[in-house]
């Protein structure tokens, strides 16, 4: 279970464990905007968790604070579909190889399927006359400036779409 934590703005700012969110909670610390369906019993209590809590005071966030680049963020990026053949993909290939003097970044990383990254191996898409079907770049919106929020839950959309 994962609690979606908003800014005292109501910006998305990160997702927790529910045990984090429920000692924000009882510490007053946060307040629960949406319950869980779920509850969890101490010896004394029942409390619902939290699906969603906000923040009781404004946490500065830097503002060059950019999405980092992971092989699981590429492969969501790109829908876990090959760029050079639209198969399943399952691992992710530099566009410029490294060897080349390829990066790690949003542009030059794509996923792609085993075949075609045994295919294409360290050369380039001129040498093997391939072109990708996506143009690879960072990834926006409030879904993807949220830390640790790779899978989304249902009840978090109207909190998401804003940012």
């Amino acid at each position: 279970m994962r609690t979606l934590v908003l800014n005292a703005g109501y910006e998305p700012l990160g997702v927790v464990s529910f045990k984090r969110a429920l000692t924000l909670v009882l510490n007053n610390k946060a307040t629960v905007l949406e319950p869980a369906e779920a509850e969890v019993h101490s010896t004394t209590a029942v409390f619902d968790l939290p699906s969603v809590i906000l923040l009781s005071r404004y946490v500065r966030i830097p503002a060059s604070r950019g999405v980092p680049v992971t092989r699981k963020g590429v492969l969501r990026r790109d829908n876990h579909r090959c760029a050079y053949c639209n198969r399943n993909a399952n691992t992710i290939d530099h566009v410029q190889p490294k060897s080349r003097g390829g990066r790690d970044t949003w542009e030059n990383l794509v996923a792609c399927c085993l075949k075609c990254n045994n295919t294409k191996s360290d050369k380039t898409l001129a040498e093997i006359g391939w072109k990708l079907r996506i143009t690879p770049r960072m990834p926006s919106g409030g879904a993807w400036t949220v830390r640790g929020a790779d899978r989304l839950e249902p009840e978090w959309d109207s909190y998401l779409i804003a940012a």
